[in-house]
Formats: structure tokens, C-alpha cells, sequence
């Protein structure tokens, strides 16, 4: 009987231990501050990023001009070696996003297929700022793509009709 009172023991002493260690745990959780708040949207400025891509780019950047404050610039980047490709970001007033992707990516349905994120080219097209633009829909996001000028340009997101048809009447190359 000696042999079973040890056991006891043995497993008392390990239910005391794991008690004692959830209370800690418990207690550091209390006092270790902890922001469960939504995180703001940072903005980033993506004027330098933009002018260097206006000159490097073989095709006419587009950029948007007139966007209410509310559309906030969320990435940008420029990659001269990789098919001349220019990205910018956005977070809209409705908490959609919505990018501007351009490249010189051929076969173009590849560079297409990645920035909708898997979107079909539908027959409905919409002539929008003087461009013609098809849209693509089914992928993560919508999309709505001009190609003209050497280059491909997909306005795709995971906002609105309305947000991804706001932001390419506010493309300029200027």
C-alpha cells in the first residue's frame, strides 16, 4: 500500500502545480495591458514612389487625383525588374480595398489572374474617363482592366463596384 500513497501523491502535488501556474497565468493576463481596439489605418505618402515610377515606367503611370481624404494610400512600389510593375493601394470609406496594378507582364491573363486574385474576364465592358475597361469578376477580387499603351492596368479589390469604378475616373498620368 506504501506504492499507491506515493502516486497519490505524485499526482496531487502535479494538479497543485498546474492550478498554481493557470492563477499566474490568469493574474499576468489582468496586468499586461492589451489594446483590443481596432488598429487605424496608416497612410503612406507615395509621391517619391510614383514620380520614380513616372520616369522609369516604358507606359503612362496612373496614379488618382481628386480622391476624398477618406481613401488612404495603404502600399506602393515599383519594381523596374520585374515587368516594370507598379502597385498602389488604398483602404476606402468602406473599409474595402482597392490597388492599381500595372505591368508590361506578358501573357497578360497571368499578370491579370494575380492581381484579381483569380477573377474571370466577363463581356460586359464599361467606358469609363475615355478608356475602355472589362470586367473581371468570381476572383478574392473584382476587377476592372484597360490594356493600351504597352502595358496592362487592373483596378482590382475587394470593395465596391462603385469604389473600384470611383477610383479609375480618378486615374491620371499627370
Amino acid at each position: 500500500m506504501a506504492g499507491s500513497s506515493g502516486k497519490q501523491k505524485t499526482v496531487r502535488d502535479m494538479v497543485l502545480s498546474l492550478g498554481l501556474i493557470s492563477l499566474m497565468a490568469g493574474v499576468i493576463y489582468l496586468f499586461i495591458p492589451h489594446d483590443d481596439s481596432p488598429q487605424e489605418v496608416k497612410r503612406v505618402d507615395y509621391r517619391v514612389e510614383l514620380l520614380t515610377a513616372r520616369r522609369a515606367a516604358p507606359y503612362p503611370v496612373l496614379a488618382p487625383t481628386g480622391l476624398p481624404a477618406t481613401w488612404k494610400a495603404t502600399s506602393v512600389r515599383y519594381d523596374g525588374a520585374d515587368s516594370d510593375a507598379w502597385h498602389l493601394g488604398f483602404h476606402t470609406p468602406g473599409d474595402g480595398y482597392v490597388q492599381i496594378e500595372q505591368s508590361t507582364h506578358e501573357p497578360a491573363a497571368e499578370f491579370i489572374d494575380e492581381a484579381s486574385q483569380g477573377g474571370e474576364k466577363t463581356d460586359t465592358t464599361e467606358e469609363i474617363g475615355g478608356r475602355t475597361w472589362t470586367r473581371y469578376t468570381g476572383g478574392r477580387y473584382d476587377a476592372l482592366v484597360h490594356q493600351a499603351d504597352g502595358a496592362t492596368t487592373v483596378v482590382a479589390g475587394a470593395g465596391s463596384h462603385a469604389e473600384l469604378t470611383r477610383m479609375v475616373k480618378a486615374l491620371t498620368s499627370e
